[in-house]
C-alpha cells in the first residue's frame, strides 16, 4: 500500500511541476530585430542578432555577434539598453513602408545577408526584410539601390539609437 501511495504521491508532484511549467509565460520575443550574416558565415550556426528591441524600448545588443575574432563556441557579448519609444515608431513606419519593396539581388554570390525582423504581437502585421549582398549594387536598378540606401540607413539608425 505505502509503495502504491508513494507512486501517486510522485505522478501528482509530476503532474502539478508539468502544468506548471506548461502554463509558464514564455520570455517575451523581441519587437524588432536585427541579424547580420557576414560574407562566408552561412555554415555557421552560432548566429545571433546584433540588436533585439523589444516592445517597451528594453533592447540587447551584441555587439561582437558577427565579430570574425569571436570563436563559433564562444557566446557574443550581451550589453543591455534602450531604444528611444519615438525611434521605434519611425523605425516600425519604415520597416512596413519597406515590406514589400523589391531590393533586387546583386550579381555575385555569398557576399552576406542583412535582415531586419518586425515582429509585433499580431503575426499578421509581422514584416521581414531581407538584403542580399549589402555592400554590392552590380545589376541594380537606381529604385532598388535607392530602397538599399533606405534599409541600410534604417538599420544604422537603430543600432546607434541603442543607448547601454
Amino acid at each position: 500500500m505505502r509503495p502504491t501511495i508513494t507512486g501517486l504521491l510522485v505522478c501528482a508532484l509530476a503532474l502539478t511541476g508539468a502544468s506548471a511549467v506548461a502554463h509558464a509565460d514564455p520570455a517575451p520575443l523581441p519587437l524588432v530585430s536585427l541579424t547580420t550574416i557576414p560574407e562566408g558565415w552561412s555554415q555557421r550556426t552560432d548566429l545571433r542578432p546584433v540588436l533585439q528591441i523589444f516592445a517597451d524600448g528594453e533592447a540587447v545588443h551584441m555587439p561582437d555577434a558577427v565579430s570574425k575574432d569571436r570563436k563559433p563556441e564562444t557566446a557574443p557579448k550581451k550589453v543591455t539598453g534602450k531604444v528611444a519609444a519615438d525611434v521605434i515608431s519611425a523605425a516600425r513606419d519604415e520597416i512596413n513602408a519597406l515590406k514589400d519593396t523589391d531590393f533586387g539581388i546583386p550579381a555575385g554570390e555569398g557576399k552576406g545577408t542583412r535582415i531586419i525582423d518586425l515582429m509585433p504581437e499580431d503575426p499578421a502585421d509581422e514584416a521581414h526584410l531581407v538584403i542580399y549582398s549589402p555592400e554590392a549594387s552590380d545589376g541594380l536598378n537606381p529604385e532598388q539601390q535607392a530602397a538599399r540606401k533606405r534599409f541600410t540607413d534604417l538599420y544604422k539608425k537603430l543600432v546607434d539609437a541603442f543607448k547601454s
